[in-house]
């Protein structure tokens, strides 16, 4: 539940996008954007705009004075932003489809951790409090930003990670709120949410390519334990949380620095202990999924595919609600592919739950793109396909490679502008227009060009937005038709001017 921002305490980094959950993963977004490379797959992803953002997206006037999500009906303000054409993704529920690779994908998760409560129904539209507030981010911090989360209304919004319902989870627990315990899919295992899965989808505002889609899928895993139980264990083997399975390349590699510090309310005895349990626990889940995913390949004919090791390392990380914080890497295919972001709950976290007695860890990553590295699955918007050709060829259970149908062509269009004087421009806000008039017909959109004239000082960019259907060919006069409403809409919703 942990999802993708990688910002070190002292240095103010930022990290690729999985928070504890990379899709683009909730520690936050962890969710690690797939070109993969150390992919990232992490609690929040990385985000460029300002929190100034000032311009709304639609005139007041043309914004309803409701929306409704799942069936629940909302007041709009000067906060909304969420479109109907992301509303609309929210009912699609491809969790909950067993042949689908996201929901193959979370199923063998869920099985690694036969002693947590699963949930993969929850609403996704959460209160600013719950995403933000009671995970300790800071009033000005970017993922706030109108640029890069869907705002419902100023108090409501689209989940930007599972680690959303962290608090909520683990308050419902304290207090017995059946009204939320009754969601999991096997509350019986752990019946005051002690111990969790939530795997969910996820929303942000963010770029157009093959791996970034505005909404994506996290799954994250919160691990608690009473104080008294750790003084009564001789080592993190013997934890509740921790499998019966042989471990394989459990790393050492963890520092506990002024860097990356434990907290004051936890003792050094408490803070080996859950480490070290967060460790095998987080070993044996990708030594089990990674071992499939190898077979697979083999059994596609894939000979290359021989490997039994994956070795893994610990990253310094940081993020708002655990401390100290990693993210998780594993030799995958010759590659260091960073698997989730994790670390020790902030205990605040714990006392606002009633749990003071209670200490823990939490990890988060994004589905999509472990997905698309171990099915093969090149372009994301393939997982929103209704094609036959992509979606009958996975089921139950299964991790096989995804193979290729024919490539339709693509259309590619230019769109040049001078940028408002005076105001601002957010790269999401085109994003997010784009996608809104165009949907999935866009395979991406790229800043091409840049000028500033001499003279005026005004500054000009150049976008090229590839047009490609995945499952049709696309005629120039339909793309013409709606390069047109693009270009029409960025003029009216972000005050540029067309060159």
């Amino acid at each position: 539940m942990l999802a993708q921002i990688r910002q070190k305490a002292v240095s103010a980094r930022l990290l690729q996008r999985c928070t504890l959950n990379s899709g683009r993963t909730s520690l936050l977004r962890a969710t690690a954007h797939a070109h993969l490379q150390p992919t990232r797959l992490s609690f929040l992803p990385i985000h460029r705009a300002s929190l100034t953002t000032t311009r709304t997206l639609r005139d007041s006037a043309s914004q309803p004075s409701e929306l409704k999500v799942l069936g629940s009906t909302y007041a709009t303000d000067k906060w909304t932003n969420a479109t109907s054409a992301i509303l609309d993704k929210t009912g699609r529920n491809l969790l909950h489809q067993p042949s689908h690779p996201l929901a193959i994908l979370k199923e063998l998760i869920f099985k690694e951790f036969p002693t947590f409560a699963h949930y993969d129904a929850i609403t996704p539209a959460v209160s600013t409090y719950n995403n933000f507030d009671s995970l300790g981010f800071a009033k000005d911090h970017i993922g706030r930003s109108r640029s890069d989360t869907y705002y419902i209304n100023e108090k409501m919004l689209l989940r930007t990670h599972t680690s959303a319902h962290q608090l909520q989870l683990l308050k419902a627990g304290r207090q017995g709120d059946r009204s939320l315990l009754d969601q999991a899919k096997n509350s019986k295992v752990a019946p005051m949410n002690e111990r969790f899965l939530v795997a969910a989808d996820v929303y942000r505002r963010d770029e157009i390519d093959a791996s970034h889609y505005p909404v994506f899928h996290q799954m994250e895993g919160v691990c608690t334990f009473s104080r008294s139980e750790i003084q009564s264990s001789r080592s993190a083997a013997s934890s509740p949380s921790s499998s019966a399975s042989p471990v394989a390349q459990l790393s050492d590699t963890t520092v506990i620095n002024s860097e990356n510090p434990m907290q004051p309310e936890h003792t050094e005895e408490e803070v080996a202990f859950i480490v070290e349990d967060m460790k095998r626990t987080m070993n044996n889940m990708v030594v089990q999924i990674l071992t499939k995913a190898v077979a697979a390949k083999k059994t596609a004919g894939d000979a290359d595919n021989t490997q039994t090791e994956f070795p893994v390392r610990w990253i310094d990380a940081y993020f708002p609600f655990t401390s100290p914080s990693w993210e998780m890497e594993v030799l995958f295919q010759g590659e260091w592919l960073e698997i989730c972001g994790c670390g020790v709950i902030k205990q605040k976290i714990l006392d606002d739950a009633g749990m003071t007695d209670r200490v823990g860890w939490a990890f988060g990553f994004g589905l999509e793109r472990l997905a698309m590295l171990l099915f093969g699955v090149p372009d994301i918007r393939l997982f929103w396909s209704s094609d036959p050709r992509f979606t009958n060829q996975f089921a139950p259970g299964q991790i096989n490679t995804f193979r290729a149908f024919s490539r339709h062509p693509p259309c590619p269009k230019d769109v040049s502008f001078w940028l408002p004087q005076g105001g601002e421009f957010h790269e999401n806000d085109l994003m997010d227009l784009v996608r809104e008039v165009a949907g999935d017909l866009v395979e991406g959109v790229k800043l091409v060009d840049e000028f500033t004239h001499p003279k005026t000082g005004k500054s000009s960019r150049c976008y090229r937005i590839n047009y490609c259907s995945m499952d049709r060919n696309v005629t120039h006069e339909e793309i013409n038709e709606i390069q047109d409403r693009v270009r029409d809409q960025m003029v009216q919703r972000l005050g540029i001017t067309l060159r």
